[in-house]
């Protein structure tokens, strides 16, 4: 608890751990779906998407946040129209776009001034630097993943267990499939200062796989990926700040070992 208060007495973590706790959350509620979906891919896409957007932003000088967003929607837009129409899986629409965007990035910050310190941190994270202005977009825009995600749970819950039936009975399906996309899009955003373009995938992936071990309800599984999320977020910031080691790593190697355990402890359930 003392270290607890210690951390908490300098303002640069505090606004850590708003924004990651916040940004957490928003990832294992969508990454539960992502993983039932067989879409999870998605998440790791967008992120070399992402940092491709924030790499031109960075090289012109422009808001990187302003610029990565909307392109990152439009690229998960783009993706669902182009696995659903033009007979590609989803796993090579996403390799496209990834790589595609990725390689324009580098190739902009190699003309434009060759890689900075603000393209390193998105690339492997720096949540610890972000900027007041960043902290307060990310807040706003991370409750509003939330609030819509929790305001569409019973459709989306539809969506994600059989899109088939979910077009057919409900109205709009494909509207609330789309609305996945976006809030992945800008979830994927949000945590590139956390995670870094090359662990973001992670951060959506570990807490929903975890959950699963043991849980077997949608429900549960949701509620469990997000607590513990949240838990591995905390405890991995708090071992950064103890030892000094990269936020990001600590935060999944945190995630792998709950993932083990609950591996080991859901074994040992089924064998009695």
């Amino acid at each position: 608890m003392e270290t607890l208060a210690e951390l908490l007495s300098y303002p640069f973590l505090t606004r850590a751990l708003l924004v990651g706790s916040l940004v957490s959350v928003c990832a294992a509620l969508l990454g539960v779906t992502l993983v039932l979906k067989k879409s999870s891919m998605i998440g790791d896409g967008l992120s070399h998407v992402s940092f491709g957007a924030l790499s031109v932003a960075a090289a012109f000088g422009w808001a990187p946040l302003a610029v990565c967003i909307p392109v990152t929607v439009a690229a998960a837009f783009a993706i669902l129209s182009l696995s659903s129409r033009a007979r590609v899986s989803g796993d090579s629409s996403v390799a496209l776009f990834s790589t595609t965007a990725l390689a324009a990035g580098v190739m902009v910050t190699s003309l434009v001034g060759g890689l900075t310190t603000d393209v390193t941190s998105y690339l492997f994270g720096s949540i610890l630097a972000m900027k007041e202005e960043d902290v307060a977009l990310s807040l706003i825009l991370g409750a509003g993943v939330l609030l819509v995600f929790l305001l569409c749970y019973h459709r989306i819950f539809a969506v994600t267990f059989d899109e088939s039936v979910a077009r057919a009975t409900l109205p709009h399906a494909g509207l609330y499939h789309a609305l996945i996309a976006v809030l992945t899009a800008v979830t994927v955003v949000l945590g590139m200062r956390m995670m870094g373009a090359l662990l973001l995938s992670s951060l959506i992936l570990f807490p929903a796989l975890t959950a699963m071990r043991l849980c077997r309800r949608y429900r549960s599984v949701v509620l469990s990926a997000a607590g513990l999320s949240l838990s591995s977020f905390v405890t991995g910031l708090l071992l950064s700040f103890l030892f000094n080691t990269p936020v990001g790593a600590t935060i999944v190697l945190v995630d792998a070992l709950l993932f083990g355990l609950f591996s080991l402890i859901g074994a040992l359930r089924r064998e009695k």
